[in-house]
């Protein structure tokens, strides 16, 4: 597809467009707002198991076209999507009179134009990031210049834009305002969620829906009306687009528009200028002031507006301004010309992706291209793996994975861990409750603005996540495995060509799974296994909670009192016999408990959160028909982790 021609008559009057832009700023940027300054880490993961056997894991590149990171190419109906520089989004735009077609209702909603469009991106392996607009100067050659539903014909005022020859509904009326929330709201019920779409900027208000329509501006000293909304009813759009949709991620072109709307609700940020420096002398629209930007760029809207770090959870996207696609990344990783410093831009903005039509004409082996895709969105690694090397009954497995990319992974994808044969077959997976969106940067760069030290200053910021989860090896064969784990594609359930989210790591196989060493599977009792406390029977007001330093996130704590009792049956004794038995526990104050009739003293860990041992011996029968109990009659017991048998 070619280029994006907006329609612009000047890159002239781009630089009076971002220039007037900035006016805007002072009007909205709350008194006495500042920088956020330097987030606070994350709570630290829980610690490996020392129990399990550690497995270092060799890294490697990451791919290029991982899921809902890295550039987005132009939706073309009928096109080959894969065609050009690796990647795995589309982007579309649509008008909203394509959806609204039915000039009597406005409430009446035919979406085929859109389903269309995910069924092809999907069928091809990529998810689509959408956007939809009323007023296109000029059009995009197969969408309408003016897309404004035929509906609010008699209800809604229009305005003529000599600049832009467009015309411009009333942004304040009533009647639009009900119409755009009632489209909103049947937008998010048919679509939120649906995994063939990976991001929705807001779109709908000013020229392309990027919430300006400049001349025509919040300045009227130049004579002309403000055609803008009123900050209230902007914020209604916005309101309507974060009630609406809850699962997939949202984004909006400006941290100030509609004074801010959008700053404390779960909407991410859109720079449709990225990284691209214009006027007399050069200044950026995306680096701040503190980095040659203009009063009006990107970043310096989020410095300005305290958001600078809404990347933590929100994704920020945008598209690679087109004047510069071709040569953005000459340079890498700094700029010339007309081009910024791009890994500056990347690193500040916490990019996870941008359109970025040109890069149709990027060369595979493009070293420097490749490092800016990897260093953008996610790049997770699997550092280590945690197991023992022979394995039977129930068992525990844990990952730690580290990011090095510049943002998390937004969604909650599942992740499935399994054994794999000697032929690569996949014998048996267990799905786990690891949540991705945990695994946060391992460095972030510092804003200038900051004062922590000279640019370019990198602060510590995430962790080497670890995870675990215990397993039940009971229908698995004797033999020899390897230990796998993939991340679901959600996009898979619907398209054989889903596009695998993959790990940087030599084992990373292209069917998903990637390898984290070899097991032997057998029958005898003489290895540890672990069994998690909140895999137990729970009765008397015992309960499962929280525990961030505990092997599964969990333990069990209200044991005693006369009534709480935990019970962890299945316990496998091997050959029988006296077994060591190592009890993880958690206490702030010395406990103790009744462990299958005997009873057991528990030294005070340092708090709720920090778990301690001890080990103890009982007699366990053959095979796997025992039972563990927990019980206190006089007190309370401490809250319990897991046990480890053997």
């Amino acid at each position: 597809m070619p280029l994006r021609i907006r329609g612009r008559r000047l890159l002239a009057a781009l630089t009076a467009v971002t220039a007037a832009l900035s006016l805007s700023v002072a009007a909205v940027t709350p008194a006495g707002a500042a920088p956020a300054g330097p987030p606070a880490r994350p709570a630290p993961p829980a610690s490996p198991d020392p129990a399990l056997q550690a497995h270092t894991l060799q890294a490697a590149d990451g791919p290029l076209d991982n899921p809902l990171k890295g550039f987005a190419r132009f939706y073309s109906p009928g096109a080959n999507q894969n065609t050009g520089y690796p990647h795995a989004l589309t982007w579309g735009y649509f008008g909203l009179s394509e959806v609204m077609t039915n000039a009597a209702n406005c409430g009446s909603y035919n979406w085929s134009i859109l389903d269309n469009m995910l069924a092809e991106t999907a069928a091809q392996g990529n998810q689509a990031a959408i956007r939809f607009y009323m007023v296109y100067p000029g059009g995009t050659g197969s969408h309408p210049a003016n897309a404004i539903p035929s509906c609010f014909n008699g209800q809604v005022n229009y305005r003529t834009d000599t600049y832009w020859n467009v015309t411009e509904p009333d942004y304040d009326s009533p009647y639009l305002v009900n119409a755009l929330k009632n489209f909103i709201a049947a937008f998010g019920a048919r679509y939120d969620g649906d995994p063939r779409l990976g991001f929705v900027h807001l779109g709908l208000i000013g020229l392309w829906g990027e919430w300006h329509t400049w001349p025509y501006d919040t300045d009227t000293s130049d004579g002309l009306p403000n055609y803008m909304p009123t900050d209230a009813n902007g914020a209604q759009i916005i309101n309507a687009f974060d009630n609406a949709f809850n699962t997939t991620k949202l984004e909006l072109r400006y941290p100030d528009a509609a004074a801010g709307a959008a700053n404390s609700r779960d909407v991410g940020y859109h720079d449709d200028s990225f990284c691209y420096r214009e006027g007399s002398p050069l200044a950026g629209v995306t680096l701040p002031q503190s980095l040659g930007g203009a009063s009006y760029s990107q970043l310096q809207r989020n410095l300005g507006t305290g958001t600078e770090n809404k990347w933590i959870s929100d994704s920020m996207g945008g598209e690679v301004r087109p004047e510069i696609q071709t040569v953005a990344f000459d340079n890498w990783p700094g700029g010339s010309g007309a081009v910024d410093n791009m890994k500056a831009c990347l690193e500040l903005e916490h990019t996870t992706w941008k359109i970025n039509e040109q890069s149709a004409s990027y060369s595979s082996g493009n070293a420097s291209v490749a490092a800016a895709v990897r260093l953008m969105g996610y790049n997770l690694t699997v550092n280590k793996a945690y197991f023992q090397n022979t394995a039977s009954g129930t068992t525990n497995l844990g990952v730690q994975i580290s990011n090095t990319g510049v943002a998390p992974f937004y969604y909650p994808w599942k992740v499935t861990v399994g054994l794999k044969n000697s032929a690569g077959t996949v014998v048996q997976s267990w799905d786990t409750n690891w949540d991705l969106r945990t695994i946060q940067p391992l460095k972030i760069r510092a804003f200038p603005d900051w004062n922590v030290g000279a640019d370019p200053t990198y602060r510590d910021f995430g962790y080497p996540q670890y995870f675990q989860t215990s397993v039940n090896l009971a229908n698995v064969a004797q033999g020899n495995y390897q230990w796998v784990l993939r991340v679901k594609n959600p996009l898979e359930a619907t398209s054989a060509n889903a596009k695998k989210l993959r790990f940087a790591n030599a084992t990373q196989n292209a069917d998903g799974w990637v390898g984290l060493g070899a097991v032997t599977v057998g029958t005898g009792g003489s290895v540890p296994t672990s069994y998690e406390a909140e895999a137990g029977s729970l009765a008397g007001g015992a309960v499962v909670s929280s525990c961030s330093a505990c092997s599964g996130g969990s333990k069990v704590g209200y044991i005693g009192n006369n009534l709480g009792t935990l019970s962890i049956s299945g316990v496998n004794g091997g050959t029988g016999g006296a077994k060591p038995i190592t009890i993880y526990y958690a206490s702030a104050v010395a406990r103790t408990a009744t462990v299958n009739g005997q009873s057991v003293t528990f030294p005070a860990t340092a708090d709720w959160n920090t778990v301690g041992s001890v080990t103890v011996t009982r007699t366990l029968q053959s095979g796997g028909a025992n039972t563990i109990s927990f019980s206190n009659s006089a007190g309370w017991a401490p809250d319990i982790d897991r046990v480890v048998v053997g």
